[in-house]
């Protein structure tokens, strides 16, 4: 099924799950989300150049986290000590990145008309409450529109008490085999989680032989932007909420994650970092992709 206009499309197919394919004409773009595998974009072509590298084996396999693609990361970002944490005197269990990157989401609306769109919704049940003890619902519009990737988050809170949000994304982008990146960014200091330690940033990082990520931690503009390779440059805007930017890679694999979260790792058991949702609200990010030769 499809609906279209002169240059926007949003088109579905069976690739063993449902994929809905988001598509301008004009500039060569295109993009595939999957709501069944935690409403991820598994495909990111911008101005006819592909951004992501995904791992089709551990898509196709239903018990596989994914490894490529855009995961959603949602109520936490990385991992717990333990796997758990603890809030209001009780302690849960979470694996890690949280509850929505395994969810199935709800295709809510699609929209060619100017733009092409894809609008998923994921709300709580039984099985996140056993994790993450507050009603939610998550509302994501993915927008791709001349040439950029635009992912409009809404976070609510249905819960009768503020529910705390660390929130961010886990893109795989298919930089090569290079991995030491020139990062265009005004961050001046670096979390190594290899070592611990605080280290000076100096607009280039090497993740050669690294096991852990590293983390960008206090930019005061909200976008970063590095290579894909030789063949141009990728660029990150996001809203001032994502202060912390995650990189890490794997030896031998032609990619490395950029990551916007809202706080460092273990935010939930630090309570340090999170966005508290107050009962009834919203709260609303923005994440934009882009693409330039």
């Amino acid at each position: 099924m499809s609906t279209t206009d002169t240059d926007y499309r949003v088109s579905s197919y069976t690739d063993q799950y449902r994929i809905y394919e988001l598509t301008e004409t004009s500039t060569d773009s295109s993009v595939q989300i999957c709501p069944e595998r935690g409403g991820i974009v598994i495909g990111c072509k911008l101005n006819g150049e592909q951004l992501l590298y995904l791992d089709r084996a551990t898509f196709l396999d239903p018990k596989a986290n994914i490894r490529g693609g855009i995961p959603v990361l949602f109520p936490i970002c990385g991992q717990l000590a333990g796997g758990e944490y603890e809030w209001e005197g009780v302690t849960y269990k979470m694996r890690n990145h949280g509850v929505s990157r395994t969810a199935v989401w709800e295709v809510a609306e699609q929209n060619a008309d100017g733009q092409a769109s894809l609008t998923l919704v994921q709300r709580s049940d039984a099985q996140t409450l056993a994790s993450y003890p507050f009603d939610f619902e998550l509302r994501f519009t993915y927008r791709l529109k001349d040439g950029k990737l635009d992912i409009l988050q809404s976070y609510r809170n249905l819960s009768d008490r503020p529910m705390p949000v660390q929130a961010g994304f886990h893109p795989y982008f298919a930089t090569g085999d290079a991995k030491k990146l020139a990062y265009e960014s005004d961050a001046a200091k670096l979390l190594d989680y290899n070592d611990g330690e605080v280290k000076t940033f100096d607009g280039t990082v090497d993740l050669s032989g690294l096991v852990e990520s590293v983390a960008l931690l206090d930019a005061r503009t909200p976008s970063i932007a590095f290579p894909l390779g030789d063949k141009g440059t990728v660029k990150l805007d996001y809203s001032e909420a994502f202060r912390t930017v995650v990189l890490w890679s794997v030896q031998g694999k032609p990619f490395i994650c950029v990551e916007p979260w809202t706080a460092p790792n273990e935010a939930l058991n630090r309570k340090e970092g999170l966005l508290m949702v107050a009962p009834g609200e919203a709260l609303k990010l923005e994440l934009g992709i882009s693409y330039r030769r």
